[in-house]
């Protein structure tokens, strides 16, 4: 006799965030529910599990093999990550008192999660949230002229690393060795020069538009605003324009034609994300499930101890 896969109750808070109450073992509960609670990040884009008491290293693991995760390594990151175990990290390294804006993990990459796992084992004394926005819904509430101008362009990082400003070659690509750094980017569609000092700048081209596998919907899967000369602090953009030149910032993002993109558009996209945001405040023990395809997300700026441990999932190449 087959038993049936125990009901999973969901929560809308008022936040609209979607919020499931645990009432067993971690390792238990999540192996009974862990089906019901896939499907629902599916159908819901993003579940909050709450009273898991996940306070450690150790059970935040647990709680990733209980899941199941297909794990998948941290490449061509943005900012600094601590690994705590096979894809296993902390949150990226960035300042309390600024926002890190609405984004989809690897966007940018060949090969993408398709799933984020993340639990708080200390919660900030005040902010600090990770927010999410639904990316089918900022698509469909985006100006269709500069949506379709997207589409028909696509988009471009460029990155520059010279060793000072920004992740490291190990940090990005795993390797500092020249030959290895390219065939990694021959391997991900990614053009590449170096300059005479030994400085790498970079450059691919990704769609900004993507289909969900699984929910089949059109998605606004990107990190042009973020990513953006733009939606950096002035002071920031200015020091850095100052001393790299314009050419020479750590990251910026253009259209996949390689024009610029202007300030009101990033101001635009910024304000469709900022209308769909959703926010709910951490808890030590928190387990936060997200479909990095069906849903952006950021963090909030904090005051006070933060500690997010994240998993990325269940790869996804986009040639698949």
């Amino acid at each position: 006799m087959i038993s049936a896969a125990p009901s999973l109750s969901v929560e809308t808070d008022p936040s609209g965030r979607a919020v499931v109450r645990a009432d067993g073992t971690a390792h238990d509960w999540l192996t009974a529910h862990r089906d019901a609670l896939r499907a629902t990040v599916t159908e819901r884009g993003a579940v909050l599990v709450r009273g898991l008491e996940l306070r450690d290293l150790e059970a935040a693991t647990g709680a990733y093999r209980a899941l199941s995760l297909d794990l998948m390594p941290d490449r061509e990151a943005f900012a600094p990550r601590s690994r705590y175990a096979d894809g296993v990290y902390s949150s990226s390294q960035w300042p309390a008192d600024q926002p890190m804006c609405m984004h989809h993990e690897l966007s940018y990459a060949e090969e993408i999660p398709g799933l984020l796992a993340l639990v708080c084992l200390a919660a900030p004394a005040s902010g600090g949230a990770t927010a999410t926005a639904d990316a089918a819904a900022v698509l469909a509430e985006l100006p269709s002229d500069v949506v379709n101008r997207f589409i028909d362009k696509g988009w471009s990082l460029v990155r520059s690393y010279n060793g000072e400003v920004g992740v490291s070659l190990v940090e990005s690509f795993g390797t500092d060795d020249r030959a290895g750094v390219e065939s990694y980017c021959r391997a991900n569609g990614i053009e590449f020069e170096w300059a005479p000092g030994g400085a790498l700048r970079t450059r691919q081209r990704r769609p900004a538009v993507v289909r969900h596998p699984a929910s089949v919907v059109d998605c606004w899967f990107n990190q042009i605003a973020f990513l953006n000369e733009w939606t950096m602090a002035p002071e920031i953009r200015e020091y850095l324009v100052d001393v790299y030149g314009a050419d020479g910032l750590p990251f910026t993002t253009r259209f996949g034609d390689g024009s610029p993109i202007d300030e009101d558009i990033i101001e635009t996209i910024n304000a469709v994300y900022e209308a769909h945001t959703v926010s709910l405040p951490w808890q030590a023990g928190d387990l936060l499930l997200i479909d990095n395809i069906r849903t952006a997300h950021s963090t909030e700026p904090h005051v006070g101890h933060r500690q997010i441990v994240v998993a990325m999932a269940e790869p996804v190449r986009r040639d698949a």
